[in-house]
């Protein structure tokens, strides 16, 4: 692709989207949920990069199936085995791929390593996961309640509880996106896991905007109290298994378990972005259970991914 002189957008953090842009992403989602084949900006077929650093199975199936069905060709790059994996300038990986692709998404480690991948780029920049943030995933969990709870208008109020560790890139994702759909988002984790200050505050500020709420506590069942939405997700983090055994005993107390939901509201959904530990961050009775939305969550990685890269693409 030649460098174009239209203003590019990227997505790197939640935050990326105003409000009024989320809610269109999303009804677009819901079109594709119906049908998956709506749009096809990437006829031709147009090459999409997608890089990973680290291992996958939700992003890469959820990506690579939906470049296809955008009429694309899903380009796989295996950071370790190419030139970035050798030390390649990451302005210099940009500079090769945004002359042949259409859109760059990569999963990688630290938040400035995709800033300056954006920086760089002439073609869209997706986060599809960092060290900081999961806005990807959080856009399918926004619109699995949307698919579940009467559309996207139906997300503004409604409670969402995220317990575990309040310092990882979900936490960080559900407070920002969650805010900008006008929720109330709520934060139950370890004195020592509370999420990046700076990123409650951007939060704060959104949800002002928003009419939604960001609460960050100790208290598990505080946090899930009368909640609409409990999610969790895994207590080690990528990289983090060596120290699974002593990492993992301040958050037992935030387990997703009976308990947690018989004090959330009575219909509340059950999330999780997987891998699933059962036993650990949630029960199997939780997440095999009635209330469980984690394969619409899953599903819904597709269908809100196609809805990002069709609105990015034609914006650029």
């Amino acid at each position: 692709m030649t460098a174009s002189t239209a203003p590019v957008r990227h997505f790197l953090r939640d935050d990326d989207l105003t409000p009024a842009e989320q809610r269109e992403v999303l009804e677009l989602g819901l079109g594709f949920r119906e049908d998956r084949f709506i749009r096809t900006p990437l006829r031709g077929p147009q090459a999409v990069a997608l890089i990973f650093d680290k291992p996958s199975t939700r992003t890469r199936v959820s990506f690579s199936a939906g470049v296809a069905e955008l009429g694309g060709y899903p380009l796989t790059i295996d950071g370790a085995t190419s030139q970035l994996g050798r030390g390649e300038p990451i302005a210099d990986t940009a500079r090769v791929l945004d002359r042949q692709t259409s859109a760059i998404v990569w999963r990688t480690f630290g938040q400035e390593r995709i800033e300056e991948m954006a920086r760089v780029a002439s073609v869209p920049v997706v986060n599809a996961l960092t060290d900081e943030f999961h806005p990807c995933q959080i856009l399918a969990d926004l619109l699995t309640v949307a698919q579940l709870r009467g559309g996207v208008g139906a997300l503004a109020g409604t409670s969402l509880a995220y317990l575990g560790d309040g310092a990882n890139n979900m936490a960080h994702s559900y407070l920002l996106g969650g805010a900008t759909a006008g929720m109330h988002v709520r934060i139950g984790a370890p004195a020592q896991y509370l999420p990046d200050p700076a990123i409650v505050a951007d939060a704060e500020r959104i949800a002002r905007e928003t009419g939604g709420s960001v609460l960050v506590t100790a208290d598990a069942l505080e946090a899930a109290r009368g909640a609409d939405v409990v999610a969790t997700d895994t207590w080690v983090s990528m990289g983090d298994e060596a120290s699974a055994a002593e990492r993992e005993l301040p958050f037992v107390p935030y387990q997703v378990n009976a308990e947690v939901m018989a004090v959330a509201a009575p219909d509340a959904l059950v999330l999780h972005c997987l891998p699933a530990y059962r036993g650990k961050e949630i029960t199997a009775e939780v997440i095999d259970g009635p209330q469980s939305a984690v394969w619409d969550e899953a599903e819904n990685r597709l269908h809100a991914q196609k809805a990002l890269l069709t609105w990015l693409l034609e914006r650029s």
